[in-house]
């Protein structure tokens, strides 16, 4: 209901993305696009996941820490795209700064992960449990440093991360009913809820991009809810478009520094795919259906 008036508010003020000038050419037309969409979804995501639980009477340490979580990775989000509007440039926070603020989200989650004494393993898929005692702590910032990154780079391409987070979230949904954790349930429904409509304006052609606001909150709360279901290496496979967009960056800065020799035409892999002749909406077809498919045989394998 206030996207639109959102947008709007962008469009007189004549503030909106700025395009990397090393990304795809085509790409320069998108400049000026409004961002930070993640604003309004956010504050959806937060309102409806308070609201119902408390109506539900879910609301438990779990369900403040994953409002918590997707609250700080959203201001530090904002904090770099705002950066970015008034500097009129496609460079936010520093590299540093950035990794501070998540690092810092993964401590308090681990606070609270202590405190709430829950168990000190890693779920193997299902396959049985590998006890890391307090390496642990240091597991939970690296997923959500990781995983808060991997969103982030994905968001690339019109609707790309917001039909992915949906799927992701959707599984995960599935597994909260199943374990009968209601308070996640309720907070995977509400995102999903809250990006089923933004994704009304950011499919191609993008009306509203969801700027690091919204990728890098929507990695750090996925992390996080695969943390608190106890099925963390599913994200590896939940999450699969993910992990290859981050996969893709890393081989092709390693294989340049190594050999001077680049492995994609460009990375993340998506912009690959552009370069190699695809369409944004074949992209998103084909990787959200890999997506989906990966989701539902992970569920079939840990259900």
């Amino acid at each position: 209901m206030f996207m639109p008036l959102f947008i709007g508010y962008f469009r007189m003020r004549k503030q909106g993305q700025m395009i990397r000038e090393e990304g795809p050419k085509w790409h320069e037309k998108k400049s000026g696009t409004p961002t930070m969409g993640g604003f309004v979804f956010n504050i959806a995501i937060i309102i409806t996941a308070i609201w119902t639980s408390i109506w539900a009477k879910t609301m438990t340490p779990a369900m403040l820490i994953l409002i918590f979580i997707l609250f700080l990775y959203a201001v530090l989000g904002f904090w770099d795209d705002s950066i970015k509007l008034f500097k009129r440039q496609n460079e936010g926070l520093k590299a540093w700064q950035k990794l501070l603020g998540q690092i810092v989200g993964g401590l308090i989650l681990t606070g609270v992960y202590m405190h709430e004494q829950l168990p000190l393993s890693i779920n193997i898929l299902g396959f049985g449990e590998v006890s890391i005692g307090i390496l642990y702590a240091v597991f939970i910032i690296i997923w959500l440093v990781g995983f808060s990154n991997a969103v982030n780079l994905t968001d690339g391409i019109d609707g790309l991360v917001a039909g992915q987070a949906i799927i992701a979230f959707g599984a995960y949904a599935v597994v909260a009913h199943v374990q009968h954790q209601d308070d996640i349930l309720i907070f995977c429904l509400s995102v999903i809820g809250a990006l089923i409509a933004f994704i009304w304006f950011n499919h191609k052609p993008a009306k509203v991009f969801m700027g690091d606001m919204g990728s890098l909150a929507l990695g750090g709360a996925l992390a996080t809810v695969s943390i608190l279901l106890h099925q963390e290496l599913s994200l590896i496979f939940i999450g699969i478009i993910f992990v290859c967009e981050t996969a893709s960056v890393i081989l092709q800065v390693a294989s340049f520094k190594l050999t001077g020799k680049r492995i994609f035409k460009m990375s993340p892999i998506h912009h690959h795919f552009e370069m190699s002749g695809w369409n944004e909406w074949k992209i998103d077809i084909v990787f959200w259906t890999i997506g989906l498919i990966f989701a539902i045989l992970t569920l079939l394998v840990i259900l």
